[in-house]
């Protein structure tokens, strides 16, 4: 009942704020056109457009919400006014009222709220899908914001994701190339994160990790969390002051150089994806700002960590393959990695595959990024892995969403990024440090505590080995392995005794020449 009850909502919103008109807007096949004009009997609506897809968007919840955080970055593919209000979402969806706030914090804790803070602002600052941020005063005069989750989301949240399962068993059913997407696998892994989202304790967790691991970049910061205020549904952690990035003119006012500021962002993606399989996964403007601090100025503020993408190093060692074999143009080697990955039957052809691959990225080499619409790639790319039957690997989709974040807001900084020219020696210094002397001495490093401790145990457990396989094979291995054991002894004695022999007559041939050199 619930099921249906949400779905009816669904249908009614979509209804409501014509959001049907808005998709058949699109279809330009006459067909569509007269269902639309059908469908517009008796309706008629006061706000624009872009307003009613924003508004729609907030009543269904936090996942369209998120949907919609995620559009908002993509100006180059969907008109300027809907992009315009879809940016609303990102910090302006509607606060819970400030007393329950208040209520949820002092129940988290189990104190009033005059015992935790000296001071604190009921009105919060920023409020999003999953939770809403005040600033408050620690009793030692530290500034700091609080962060509370909205009440019953998980209720919510489960109806949507129990919907989308639907929908994603639907899809399977009745498409091919659904099944090849694998949306219950995508859903299952929407469904994680949206569920480590809500446990505060798990966000502060993720950005504590962030924190360590950019602690020596020098070009982003982390808030620092406060863990003894810190609960599942509350918490609390140093107040970072910025400018969102969002506010061109104003950075540029006070003299950000912009330019480098998106050069910055893509050294930090890459830098958290391929050094330390761990990134910042909901990398939307709302939750990007930029320090004017003396000290840290033009720094990249990071916020909100509840979406946190993960890597292995398998994972990491194949993308960061293909990108340097896209940047060299190299597309034999994409389909190469893509059949040996898996990805494709092996039985695709390499040939066929690279052109397929050469025809769809090389018109995008060597032009701006306001030239280039990632957007559009990929979806050539997806029409062209149709005809191969490409899977989509459910853990990369994250990657995929965070990639076109970051397009998005390379293209608002600086339009003539050359995205490409700027990830290729990043790429290829990392490759660099994977592969020969660096890599086998830093993979030696790791591995020398379980080193040594196994190599005094290696006597031991020979002879724990040999007395097993002694009980298990009977005396014919044994004496075979004998065999082979005197063998090994009779060469090693006769290289051994080749090399005394060697070492002594080089040693009489010296003394020789030494003797006739004295005049004896």
């Amino acid at each position: 009942m619930r099921f249906v009850s949400r779905l009816l909502v669904i249908l009614w919103t979509v209804w409501r704020f014509g959001l049907d008109d808005l998709a058949l807007s699109g279809l330009r096949r006459r067909r569509f056109q007269v269902l639309r004009r059908v469908t517009r009997l008796g309706r008629r609506w006061q706000e624009p457009r872009g307003v009613r897809l924003r508004l729609a968007l907030e009543r269904l919840g936090p996942i369209f919400v998120k949907f919609g955080q995620v559009l908002s970055t993509r100006r180059d593919l969907m008109p300027g006014d809907v992009a315009l209000e879809l940016a609303k979402l990102q910090d302006r969806v509607p606060p819970f009222p400030a007393a329950l706030s208040r209520e949820l914090v002092e129940r988290a804790f189990g104190r009033p709220l005059e015992e935790l803070f000296a001071s604190f602002d009921a009105e919060p600052v920023a409020s999003a899908s999953i939770a809403q941020v005040h600033f408050a005063t620690l009793k030692d005069g530290r500034e700091v914001a609080v962060k509370v989750l909205r009440p019953g989301m998980l209720d919510v949240i489960d109806d949507d994701l129990a919907l989308m399962r639907q929908v994603a068993v639907w899809i399977e059913r009745f498409s091919a190339d659904g099944r090849r997407l694998k949306p219950r696998e995508v859903v299952a892994e929407f469904d994680m994160y949206l569920h480590d989202e809500l446990d505060l304790v798990r966000e502060a967790a993720n950005a504590a990790q962030l924190r360590r691991n950019m602690d020596g970049l020098g070009l982003v910061m982390v808030p620092e969390m406060h863990w003894d205020l810190c609960s599942p549904e509350v918490i609390v952690m140093e107040r970072m002051k910025g400018v969102p990035i969002s506010q061109r003119a104003v950075l540029e006012g006070a003299g950000i150089d912009i330019k480098k500021l998106a050069r910055d962002g893509v050294t930090i993606f890459f830098t958290q994806v391929f050094r330390d399989g761990f990134f910042h996964a909901d990398m939307h403007p709302g939750n990007i700002q930029v320090s004017l601090a003396p000290e840290t100025f033009g720094r990249y503020i990071a916020l909100d960590f509840g979406i946190i993408g993960t890597l292995t190093e398998v994972d990491k060692d194949y993308l960061a393959q293909n990108f340097i074999a896209f940047f060299q143009r190299d597309y034999k080697r994409v389909a190469e990695l893509h059949i040996a990955s898996g990805w494709v039957p092996p039985e695709t052809r390499v040939d066929a595959l690279e052109s397929a691959v050469r025809a769809v990225c090389e018109p995008h080499f060597d032009r701006p990024l306001k030239d280039i619409s990632l957007g559009q790639v990929l979806m050539r790319l997806f029409q062209t892995s149709r005809r191969f039957n490409v899977e989509i690997q459910p853990q990369l989709v994250l990657l995929q969403k965070t990639l076109l974040n970051v397009e998005g807001l390379g293209r608002q900084l600086d339009p003539e990024l050359d995205l490409w020219a700027t990830a290729k020696p990043f790429l290829e210094r990392w490759m660099n440090e994977q592969v020969g002397w660096p890599a086998l001495n830093k993979q030696l490093m790791k591995e020398a505590p379980r080193f040594a401790q196994l190599i005094p145990e290696l006597p031991r457990l020979l002879h724990d080995a040999l007395k097993q396989q002694a009980h298990r094979g009977g005396d014919a291995d044994m004496r075979a392995l004998v065999r082979e054991l005197r063998s090994t002894n009779r060469l090693l004695s006769g290289l051994l005794w080749g090399a005394a022999g060697f070492a002594l007559g080089v040693l009489l041939a010296w003394l020789t020449a030494r003797f006739l050199n004295l005049g004896f």
